[in-house]
């Protein structure tokens, strides 16, 4: 149980460090619309920005966790 406890927090604390923002409403609201313009091609500035440049010059196909962590980093730091 102690373990549990111990990883749970280790996540929480890893994640909190990486993207400070993640407790501010205003934060998720931002997520929400990045995800919903994303569904009718509609995507912001700010999530365009957020990608990496190698992403674009290498013509790698983005897979669901690298979007998810692109659109947060856009969001959340």
């Amino acid at each position: 149980m102690k373990s549990v406890f111990l990883i749970t927090l280790g996540i929480i604390i890893g994640v909190w460090i990486a993207w400070p923002g993640i407790l501010i409403p205003k934060n998720w609201k931002c997520f929400r619309n990045i995800i919903n313009k994303s569904v009718n091609d509609k995507i912001s500035l700010k999530a365009v920005l957020a990608v990496s440049p190698s992403y674009i010059l290498n013509g790698k196909s983005i897979n669901n966790s690298s979007k998810i962590r692109l659109v947060s980093d856009a969001c959340f730091r």
